[in-house]
């Protein structure tokens, strides 16, 4: 916690992802420009120009394909999820360090409905949001905070800075389409009305579902998934992550995923050394 909400390394990371997205958008953007220099989001005999491919996978993907919906001509967004991506929740995590109390889903959901106004954005974030969105980028928020919450969380993210949300335009949260944790199914429904140029999340479920198969998480192989191929070449090429040490999968290793066998060292003091 110290690391993620008071390290100013923590603080240049998420500027860092930040920045490389705002980078990658703008690119996109540009590349879309028409022999006339006009942006592809200015209209023109009333349709929007095509996009090249969404960074949203297609039903069924896996990680050997990785292949993402087309964009045909929707209006361009930026996908995000929201606690430690868009927001840092100092408020709960403070209660959690001084209590020492482990997750419980009721107390989760009190300080949803009721911790609005004890979040800041993150690092980057304000920036960013107001830049993507001079560019005619629509920012669009798929949170596993409840439904039910809703207008608590739009408060939150209008309190850190980020803007007005609505549900079930920009602000898609669990309950919302299918009902499930996984987010593929808002995703895919996200890319129904906007063409997702960018995901950006602090888990690799803010991506894809594929990486949270059923069952109980295969800590080693959701690491080497990360690399395969077609996966590897989405991170900061449409895909961007963000630090979180504090919860979620990422904390899945124990000892030996963490620390190969092959790859242990010792320390032996030197023969005859006091």
């Amino acid at each position: 916690m110290a690391y993620l909400y008071g390290s100013a390394e923590a603080a240049a990371l998420s500027e860092q992802t930040y920045n490389a997205l705002t980078a990658y958008v703008r690119g996109v953007i540009e590349r879309a420009r028409d022999r006339r220099g006009r942006l592809p989001t200015e209209r023109r005999a009333g349709t929007l120009p095509r996009w090249p491919q969404s960074a949203v996978l297609v039903p069924g993907a896996t990680a050997a394909s990785a292949e993402t919906s087309p964009c045909s001509a929707l209006p361009p967004a930026v996908v995000l999820d929201m606690d430690e991506t868009a927001v840092l929740n100092l408020g709960y995590e403070y209660d959690e360090a001084r209590t020492g109390a482990a997750y419980d889903v009721k107390r989760w959901d009190r300080w949803e409905r009721t911790g609005a106004d004890k979040v800041v954005a993150v690092p980057g974030a304000v920036a960013a949001f107001r830049q993507l969105r001079a560019l005619g980028v629509t920012m669009v928020i798929n949170s596993n905070r409840s439904a039910d919450n809703a207008a608590a969380a739009a408060k939150a993210l209008r309190t850190a800075g980020l803007g007005e949300f609505r549900h079930g335009d920009t602000l898609y949260l669990k309950g919302d389409v299918d009902g499930r944790s996984g987010k593929d199914g808002r995703r895919l429904e996200i890319a129904k009305h906007y063409c997702v140029l960018a995901l950006v999340g602090d888990q690799l479920g803010d991506f894809a579902d594929l990486f949270n198969p059923p069952g109980p998480a295969p800590a080693l192989g959701r690491r080497a998934l990360a690399g395969v191929g077609p996966i590897q070449a989405r991170w900061g090429q449409g895909w961007f992550v963000l630090p979180n040490p504090v919860y979620g999968t990422g904390l899945g290793t124990g000892w030996d995923e963490t620390f190969p066998q092959d790859k242990r060292w010792g320390d032996a003091p030197a023969e005859g050394a006091k």
